[in-house]
């Protein structure tokens, strides 16, 4: 019993000292790296219906969680995607949606858009 609450306090601890921003375990086939996978075919292909929005939706709202968390944690040093992965276009048509979803209104953000860094 000792040996198995001392190997836990181990895993803890080592889990702990990690550095944020660093990968604790990679994408394996049948997840993130399956479904963005899927989806830069049905894009190339002009055929994006071809992800469900079911599908759609539990990806983004896993990646806003963590997302939302990583800068909850370490700040606004957490880039959303890197340079040019996505469009002004893509970018303000998703920000409108999600706007849309939490009913949010343009005072509302703008509130959260000027506050000061490190104010989260």
């Amino acid at each position: 019993m000792a040996a198995t609450a001392k190997r836990k306090t181990s895993k803890t601890a080592s889990k702990q000292r990690r550095k944020p921003g660093r990968a604790q375990s990679p994408l394996r086939p049948g997840t993130a790296a399956e479904f963005c996978a899927q989806a830069r075919k049905a894009l190339k292909r002009g055929v994006p219906d071809t992800i469900s929005d079911r599908a759609l939706q539990q990806v983004l709202t896993a990646a806003v969680k963590i997302y939302a968390a990583k800068v909850e944690r370490r700040g606004h040093d957490v880039a959303p995607f890197s340079p040019d992965a996505v469009t002004a276009t893509e970018t303000v048509v998703t920000a409108c949606g999600m706007i849309r979803a939490a009913d949010l209104n343009m005072f509302d953000v703008a509130i959260w858009f000027h506050r000061p860094q490190g104010i989260e």
